[in-house]
């Protein structure tokens, strides 16, 4: 199977500031991927060098096979949301599906006035006139009515309200499913991205610090809480990610890819929000990625 986007050693520098270092990923096709990570981590220069609208400064990135924004029918596998949704502001939606037509060559007509329809938009309606929501949803209309392999979205739920989020997030997995479409999602909303991804990269200071399929990553990860110890003395085999103690207690996030031994601890699945914030809350930017050299048995399934 080839990779939906696949990554060796990538870096992008902006002047003398890394925006992404040393990124190494393998994410196979047929999964809605959640990317998050703080401001700044980098997620916007790695969908932005998936679309070839950036070229990196160092490493190799293809997508589909291919290099990123090679020509028109890279550019018509590929759809491209970016995180304001943009649309033009005096064309109506009828508009916006005819210029869709004209400038992709596998335009769906009919799946894209059918959204149209059930979203009870009026085609007649100025783009400029519709709510921020509103505009999400025509964007992301026009993206996938040009029926791409892969669909990259940046933030493109940030400023809807809650209930526009969920619609807009139905909506994506829904259109997804019926036209066997992966999805790359940029998004600060874990628990939105916790309904609809099946697979997860965590960005950290420009760096991956996890990636790999989210039911695989939830069950090598465990919280353990037991008497106070040292890190050292828990058993061979527990890669400590975290570790917080008090008086008495000692509360540790391990990661194991063999059954937790049974111990005089109490131990506790995490969420995904848990396993993000974890990861987030204790990277540091001159260590080792922490995907690098685990994401291949995670990954072993797509072929690397």
């Amino acid at each position: 199977m080839t990779a939906i986007l696949q990554a060796h050693a990538l870096g992008m520098q902006y002047g003398r500031r890394p925006a992404l270092t040393d990124c190494t990923l393998n994410i196979p096709p047929g999964h809605v991927v959640g990317l998050v990570g703080p401001n700044g981590a980098g997620k916007s220069t790695l969908l932005k060098l998936a679309c070839g609208l950036l070229n990196p400064t160092s490493g190799s990135i293809s997508v589909l096979g291919n290099t990123p924004g090679s020509g028109p029918g890279q550019l018509a596998r590929v759809g491209f949301v970016a995180q304001d949704a943009p649309v033009y502001t005096n064309l109506s939606i009828a508009d916006h599906l005819r210029l869709g037509a004209r400038l992709n060559p596998r335009w769906d007509r009919g799946f894209a006035e059918r959204r149209i329809a059930q979203l009870d938009l009026d085609p007649k309606q100025k783009a400029g006139k519709l709510s921020g929501g509103q505009r999400a949803q025509l964007a992301l209309t026009v993206a996938a009515g040009k029926r791409p392999e892969l669909l990259i979205l940046d933030e493109p739920v940030a400023g809807l309200d809650p209930l526009a989020r969920r619609e807009f997030l139905k909506n994506l997995t829904k259109s997804a499913a019926e036209n066997g479409t992966s999805v790359i999602l940029s998004s600060h909303l874990i628990s939105d991205l916790e309904r609809v991804c099946d697979y997860l990269i965590v960005l950290v200071s420009s760096r991956v610090r996890l990636a790999g399929k989210v039911d695989q990553l939830i069950a090598a990860h465990h919280r353990i809480v037991c008497t106070l110890r040292d890190p050292d003395a828990l058993p061979t085999g527990l890669e400590v990610i975290s570790a917080e103690h008090t008086d008495r207690h000692s509360t540790f996030v391990v990661r194991t890819d063999t059954p937790l031994p049974a111990e005089d601890w109490a131990a506790q699945p995490l969420s995904m929000e848990d396993l993000v914030l974890t990861y987030i809350g204790t990277a540091d930017p001159g260590l080792r990625p922490a995907t690098q050299g685990s994401q291949t048995a995670l990954d072993s399934e797509a072929g690397r």
